[in-house]
């Protein structure tokens, strides 16, 4: 829903800063470095300390990167394998990071070694739900599912999450539950989601399978019939 809606949405936003960008001579793929730097900076130096408000912010100012190096590339006439892959390829550093620091925060001053695997099984449901999709395209199949929780969904929930507890430091009290609740969710969302692509794919590949079967026997009868 969020990469139908908001993405589109925030796409018409940031033309005019991708067209400055492009003016003054910054490349797409510069754009994906940079933001994925930052998106890494902010995960691995905040959120390991319980920084998670400026943290957040941190990471939200570049993850937009990943909408205006598509935008640019757009307007350029450029896009390409290459930056396909490139874009693809950092948006799972980006995502490590931010899970990974997390639990490396829960590891540590956090103190709760179940939302530690928490938030590492959603480090590594996230690759894999990705994976699984990427998979089955190179395959040859549509993989013509989104799922509960894709990327977006996780990082929106992931994110806000992690920002409104961080004003735990400033004296809201109670906020911080908001957090944990959220990890369980994304958590919960992405088995989800993993399930209904194999589903899907396991579907698929069998009315692949079942077509191609059917094309080489009627073309074997077709054979026959011209003797």
């Amino acid at each position: 829903m969020l990469n139908k809606y908001a993405r589109a949405f925030f796409t018409r936003v940031l033309t005019p800063f991708a067209a400055f960008l492009i003016r003054r001579g910054v490349s797409p793929d510069a754009v994906t470095f940079i933001g994925t730097a930052g998106v890494v900076a902010g995960a691995l130096v905040f959120f390991p300390r319980g920084e998670f408000f400026w943290g957040t912010i941190v990471i939200t100012l570049f993850v937009f990167s990943d909408l205006v190096d598509g935008n640019m590339a757009r307007q350029l006439g450029r896009s390409s394998r290459w930056g396909a892959f490139l874009d693809s390829t950092l948006d799972r550093v980006a995502d490590s990071a931010i899970f990974g620091g997390l639990a490396l925060w829960y590891a540590g001053s956090g103190d709760d070694n179940i939302l530690c695997a928490v938030s590492i099984f959603c480090l590594a449901s996230g690759q894999v739900v990705s994976y699984t999709k990427a998979r089955g395209e190179a395959i040859g199949l549509p993989v013509a599912v989104n799922g509960l929780v894709e990327r977006a969904e996780r990082l929106v929930i992931s994110l806000v999450a992690a920002g409104l507890a961080g004003l735990h430091k400033f004296g809201v009290p109670g906020i911080q539950i908001l957090l944990p609740i959220a990890l369980w969710i994304v958590a919960a969302g992405s088995m989800v989601t993993l399930v209904q692509r194999v589903v899907t794919v396991r579907r698929e590949s069998a009315e692949a399978d079942a077509a191609t079967a059917s094309g080489a026997g009627s073309g074997a009868q077709e054979s026959e019939a011209a003797q």
